[in-house]
């Protein structure tokens, strides 16, 4: 395997860890989650990196713009199933369609799981 393949491996494992520790009811930001992995200016490579675990046990629903948004729907087979998804786990919207991000943003800097994982690197 060459050297790009195994960092981009790396890459997309250490974001799929960081999805999976996103608690139902929450969401977090592909910036958010680039700026946890310690590359901060690589949120597009999150998400693209969220596009390839469809169909996988990562929760990528879990994951939207820095606004809110469900930019990432379009992944999700129908443009509706991302937004059911996080609504079935209790996240609610704001009126213009965007998630309550100051009731349900999980914030990994507080999250003692999360302290515990970067410590065990």
């Amino acid at each position: 395997m060459a050297k790009a393949e195994k960092t981009t491996e790396n890459f997309y494992r250490k974001v799929y860890a960081l999805v999976r520790q996103i608690p139902e009811g929450k969401v977090s930001t592909y910036g958010a989650i680039a700026e946890k992995i310690g590359t901060r200016r690589s949120a597009r490579m999150v998400g693209y990196a969220l596009s390839q675990s469809v169909g996988t046990d990562v929760p990528a629903h879990r994951v939207v713009n820095r606004f809110g948004a469900l930019t990432g729907k379009h992944h999700f087979g129908h443009p509706d199933l991302m937004k059911r998804l996080l609504q079935d786990e209790g996240v609610t919207f704001n009126p213009d369609d965007t998630v309550n991000m100051d009731r349900h943003f999980y914030d990994f800097k507080n999250s003692q799981k999360s302290k515990k994982t970067t410590q065990a690197k």
